[in-house]
C-alpha cells in the first residue's frame, strides 16, 4: 500500500534536501479536512532558515514544479503547505488492501527477526488479584497483541511475586492461626484475612516481625515446613487467578516467579564482587549509584537475605541467555520508577549485550485508587477482579434481559460476557496510562458515551447491515466515486491511517491510542449511517455503502482484539 506520509515528505526533501525520513516526523493530519490530508508546517526549518515561516511555504512552493499522481494539488495556509492526496487513489489503495488482507489487514513486518520481552500482571501470591493487577494486566495484554501484529517474536511473561518477606508473615500467620481457617472454601480471601491478622500483630509487636524475618530466611535456606507452606499458597492462588486469566482471554508463553531466580543470585553477586562496585554499607551489600544521581541499590540486607532488586538482576541475566531479546518492557506501576532506574543501571555491570541494556524499557502506568484513598491488602481495602467482573456481567445481563426479548438463554450470557468484560476492558484502557485513575463502579459500567459497549454497538449496526446482503460486493465491483462525499470518505481515510496507528501504539506503548481511533472510527461510520441510505439505493451506490460497511466491520474487529475485546455477533 503506498504510504502516502512518505510520499509527501520526498516532495518536500527534494526541494529542501532534508532527508525524508527527518521531514517525515513534522508532517501533521490537519483537523479540518478542507486543508488536504497532510500538512507541513513550515514553522520547523523557521530556525535553521532564517526566515518567517509563511516566506519559507510560499518558497517551497514555488520549487515544487510537478507533482506525482498520489497528490492532487498543494495550497499555502499561513506557514503551512498543505497537501490534497488522490481520494480516488488512497480509496483504492486502502479497500484493496482489507480485501486481500481481510482481517490480517494491520499485521505488518517491521519486527520481523526481532525479540520483545513482555512482562505484565505479576500478582503478588497469597493476596486477591485486586484492580491494580487488572489495569497492569490489560495493559501488558494490549502491548503483547500490538508488537506481535508487528511482527515481533512476542514473549509474554508472568514474573509472579512469590518470594520475599511477607511470605515470611505469611507463615508465621499460618502458624499461628491456620487451624481456623478452612482453604478449602474461597482460600484466597482466608489468606489475606490471615495476612491482615498478622500485619496487624508486626505493627504491634516488633518481636512478631522478627519472627516473620526468620523465616523468610529459612524459606531462602529450604526449610522444610516453610516450602511446603509457601508451595500450597503459591498453588491456590495460581488456581484463582487462571480463572480471571480465562475470563480476559490472558494467556503468558512463561510463568516464572521471583523464586525461580532465587538460586540464580550467588551468580549475579560473584559478577557484581568481580566489578569491584560491591561493596558494604552498615551490614548492607549495595552498589552505590551517586554518580548517576540516584539512591544506592541494595543488593543484599544485613541479615545476608536478598531483596526483590537481586532477583530482577538475576531475571535479565536469565533472560538474554535464554532469548537475546531486543527490547524488555516491564509494565509495572510508575511508583517503582526509581527502582526499575536502579536496576537497569546495575544490569550493565553484568557483561550483558548493548542492546539488551538499550531494551530494558519500563512501562509506568497510573495507580488505581478508590474514592476513599490508596488500596492496601494490609489493611483489607481492595476491590478484587473477580467480583468486578462478575457484576459487570450481571449488569449486563439485566440490561439485555429488560431491553432484548428476542435472544436465546445461551445468547444473552454469551452477549453479557462479551459486553461486561469487553466494558471493563475498555474503560482501563482508553486513558493515558500515566495517569491515575480513581475507582468508581458507576463510571466504570457507564455503557454510554465514548465506551466498549458504544464500539461493540457500532460493530453490530455493522453486522446487522451485511446480514441482509445475499452476496457481498468484490472490490473490482465498487464503484469508488460513490465514496467521495464526506461521511464515506472520512471513514476511508480513518482506516488507511490503522496501520500507523499500530506503529504509534508501539512506539509510545500506549494502548489508549487504540481506543482513541475505535473511537474515532465508531463515530465516522454513524455518521456515515445516519446521514445515508444503505439498502436500497441504485445500485452502484448501493454495492459501494456496503463494502464500506464491510471493510469498517473487518478494522472495527481486528482493532477491538488487539485490546483483548470481543465482538458479540448480537446485541
Amino acid at each position: 500500500m503506498i504510504d502516502f506520509k512518505l510520499e509527501t515528505a520526498e516532495i518536500i526533501s527534494n526541494a529542501t534536501n532534508i532527508p525524508k525520513e527527518e521531514l517525515e516526523e513534522y508532517i501533521e493530519i490537519p483537523k479540518d479536512a478542507s486543508n488536504g490530508e497532510y500538512a507541513f508546517p513550515c514553522f520547523s526549518l523557521a530556525k535553521v532558515l532564517k526566515k518567517a515561516p509563511p516566506i519559507i511555504a510560499n518558497e517551497l512552493k514555488e520549487k515544487i514544479t510537478t507533482l506525482p499522481e498520489t497528490i492532487e494539488k498543494i495550497e499555502i495556509v499561513g506557514g503551512y503547505i498543505n497537501f490534497y492526496i488522490s481520494k480516488e487513489l488512497l480509496a483504492s489503495e486502502v479497500l484493496k488492501e482489507i480485501e486481500i488482507k481481510k482481517e490480517n489487514y494491520g499485521v505488518q513486518k517491521i519486527g520481523e527477526g526481532k525479540t520483545i520481552l513482555v512482562e505484565y500482571s505479576s500478582p503478588n501470591i497469597a493476596k486477591p488479584f485486586h484492580i491494580g493487577h487488572l489495569r497492569n494486566t490489560l495493559i501488558g495484554k494490549a502491548l503483547y497483541n500490538i508488537y506481535k501484529t508487528l511482527g515481533y517474536n512476542t514473549i509474554g511473561i508472568n514474573h509472579l511475586g512469590d518470594y520475599g518477606t511477607q511470605f515470611g508473615k505469611m507463615i508465621e500467620g499460618y502458624k499461628r492461626w491456620g487451624n481456623e481457617y478452612n482453604l478449602e472454601e474461597n482460600p484466597i480471601e482466608k489468606l489475606t484475612e490471615i495476612y491482615v491478622r498478622i500485619n496487624n500483630l508486626c505493627k504491634e509487636d516488633e518481636s512478631v516481625l522478627e519472627e516473620c524475618r526468620n523465616n523468610f530466611k529459612k524459606l531462602e535456606d529450604g526449610d522444610e515446613y516453610c516450602v511446603k507452606l509457601w508451595q500450597q499458597f503459591r498453588d491456590i492462588s495460581l488456581k484463582e487467578f487462571d480463572r480471571i486469566y480465562d475470563l480476559l482471554g490472558v494467556h503468558f508463553d512463561s510463568v516464572k516467579g521471583e523464586a525461580f531466580y532465587a538460586d540464580k543470585t550467588d551468580e549475579v553477586i560473584d559478577i557484581l564482587d568481580k566489578t569491584g562496585k560491591l561493596v558494604e554499607s552498615e551490614g548492607a551489600r549495595i552498589i552505590d549509584l551517586e554518580d548517576k544521581g540516584m539512591t544506592p541499590c541494595i543488593i543484599c540486607k544485613s541479615d545476608g537475605s536478598t531483596i526483590y532488586a537481586i532477583r530482577d538482576l538475576a531475571a535479565i541475566l536469565y533472560r538474554v541467555r535464554t532469548y537475546d531479546f531486543d527490547k524488555c518492557l516491564y509494565v509495572v506501576a510508575y511508583e517503582q520508577n526509581l527502582h526499575f532506574k536502579q536496576v537497569f543501571e546495575v544490569a550493565k555491570l553484568l557483561g550483558i549485550p548493548e542492546k539488551c541494556q538499550a531494551g530494558l524499557e519500563h512501562v509506568a502506568y497510573g495507580m488505581v485508587h478508590l474514592k476513599s484513598g490508596k488500596m492496601s491488602t494490609r489493611e483489607g481495602t481492595v476491590v478484587k477482579v473477580q467480583e468486578l467482573l462478575e457484576e459487570a456481567i450481571n449488569r449486563t445481563n439485566s440490561i439485555i434481559e429488560e431491553k432484548n426479548q428476542d435472544l436465546t438463554k445461551q445468547e444473552k450470557e454469551e452477549i453479557a460476557e462479551k459486553v461486561g468484560i469487553g466494558a471493563i476492558i475498555f474503560n482501563n484502557l482508553s486513558g493515558s496510562r500515566i495517569k491515575d485513575t480513581i475507582f468508581d463502579w458507576d463510571t466504570v459500567l457507564n455503557f454510554n458515551g465514548e465506551t466498549g459497549p458504544y464500539v461493540q454497538y457500532t460493530y453490530v449496526r455493522t453486522n446487522s447491515i451485511l446480514k441482509r446482503v445475499d452476496n457481498l460486493p468484490k472490490f473490482e465491483e465498487i464503484d469508488l466515486t460513490k465514496l467521495m462525499d464526506e461521511t464515506s470518505y472520512n471513514i476511508i481515510k480513518l482506516l488507511y491511517s490503522y496501520q500507523k496507528i499500530i506503529q504509534n501504539a508501539a512506539r509510545k506503548n500506549e494502548p489508549s491510542i487504540i481506543s482513541r481511533y475505535l473511537i474515532d472510527l465508531s463515530h465516522a461510520f454513524s455518521l456515515f449511517y445516519n446521514e445515508n441510505k444503505i439498502i436500497g439505493e441504485e445500485k452502484e451506490i448501493e454495492n459501494a455503502r456496503i463494502y464500506l460497511t464491510y471493510v469498517t466491520n473487518v478494522v472495527l474487529k481486528s482493532a477491538s482484539n488487539l485490546l483483548g475485546i470481543q465482538m458479540p455477533e448480537k446485541m
